[in-house]
């Protein structure tokens, strides 16, 4: 067993040695062939070496100026920032209200109306509030639990937009941003034809590209930032619809253990 393990080893040395020697052979192979294709190659049609996107967004970020670029950055940060938290917090806030509704009839028809506050206690998300608050209600009359639930249910639905304002704002900030570099940008043009005193491209290239990059960021951060804004609303209408249906089923439920 022993010869075996060392002939093993043994054919592993000769091999990691062969592939050394292979890759000695080739790099002292590959100046040689360098050198022979630099000759071959025409200089005119040479082709242009690839540059990486990280490293051609960090360089239009540095052409487009640091100072606007960084502002239009930390809008989108924010406003990103923003967007997660309000999607987290409305996908914790969905509740299956067909299940919950049966849970608070079965509790009705059990232990009362205190069952079924009990119930409301163990389950997460706006509809469970709206529908404790309308329970601590019940020996009033089922006209204030119907005015307490539409009351609570507003409620519910002012917290659930609540940093939309953040974020439509930082959405109007991004190309306002945008747009004052290019003014900047161009009046930084305008001061380079002055001093130079000759209209030429290569004057009017320096601004007007300035111009041109803040303007494409802060476009690009409103756009970003409007694609998770409307997406957040659909979410809050669904999450509506679904609290404005189920309090009128509680509503019915209530009416139907009353007369009971």
């Amino acid at each position: 067993m022993k010869k075996f393990f060392v002939f093993l080893a043994v054919i592993g040395f000769t091999a990691l040695s062969a592939q050394y020697a292979a890759a000695q052979d080739a790099e002292t192979a590959a100046p040689a062939e360098e050198a022979v294709a630099a000759q071959s190659v025409d200089p005119f049609n040479a082709p242009a070496e690839e540059v990486p996107f990280h490293q051609a967004l960090k360089t239009k970020f540095i052409e487009g100026g640091a100072g606007f670029m960084s502002l239009v950055i930390i809008c989108l940060i924010l406003g990103l920032a923003l967007c997660v938290e309000r999607i987290l917090y409305l996908s914790l806030s969905k509740t299956n209200t067909k299940k919950l509704l049966e849970k608070i009839e079965a509790a009705l028809a059990e232990g009362g109306v205190e069952a079924a506050k009990e119930v409301c206690r163990n389950t997460r998300g706006p509809v469970a509030s709206i529908f404790y608050q309308g329970l601590l209600r019940m020996d009033q009359g089922i006209e204030v639990v119907e005015k307490t639930v539409v009351s609570y249910g507003s409620v519910q639905m002012s917290q659930m937009e609540s940093g939309l304002s953040w974020i439509s704002l930082f959405i109007a900030i991004a190309p306002s941003l945008g747009f004052l570099g290019t003014v900047i940008g161009m009046i930084q043009a305008f001061d380079a034809i002055q001093a130079a005193g000759d209209i030429s491209p290569n004057v009017v290239a320096g601004g007007m590209k300035v111009a041109l990059i803040t303007t494409v960021g802060g476009l690009i951060v409103a756009v970003i930032l409007q694609i998770f804004y409307n997406y957040i609303l659909s979410k809050i209408d669904t999450l509506t619809i679904d609290m404005e249906d189920a309090s009128i089923s509680l509503v019915d439920t209530l009416v139907k253990y009353q007369n009971k």
